[in-house]
């Protein structure tokens, strides 16, 4: 562990703020693993129900088709991760990756209301989500 710590701090990452870089780090690896699904034909087909039904995305598949809305999502991921990641040494660079997030997650979250049967009926107060709609 000691050998990490001292190549992380040679790097300049662990100067300070150590919870802040690994959040960044997460984040990296996130967009890492997300855009790479997007290359792989289940994960084209499986969010179908998510670019019909979004508000921000609709146009995706008319401009782009269903694979390439996929890869137009993967390479957008990897260039946010990108982003974050170089924002270890250039903090622009990383608030532009940071507002590419906040675009994403801005899209992702727009398409939970419009989602057909996303919802369970009322059960305890609050209702349950259903079917695809928790991304699991």
């Amino acid at each position: 562990m000691n050998f990490v710590t001292n190549v992380l701090v040679k790097l300049g990452i662990l100067k300070e703020d150590l919870d802040y870089h690994f959040i960044r780090s997460s984040m990296v690896i996130i967009y890492f693993f997300f855009g790479y699904q997007k290359w792989f034909d289940y994960e084209a087909q499986g969010l179908i129900p998510f670019f019909t039904h979004g508000p921000l995305i609709f146009w995706m598949y008319p401009v782009f088709g269903v694979k390439g809305a996929s890869y137009f999502l993967g390479v957008s991921e990897w260039l946010f991760g990108a982003l974050l990641l170089a924002g270890f040494w250039n903090k622009k660079l990383g608030i532009l990756g940071a507002l590419g997030s906040v675009a994403t997650f801005i899209t992702t979250i727009t398409i939970i209301p419009f989602m057909p049967d996303g919802w369970l009926h009322l059960q305890a107060g609050f209702p349950p989500w259903s079917g695809t709609l928790p991304f699991s």
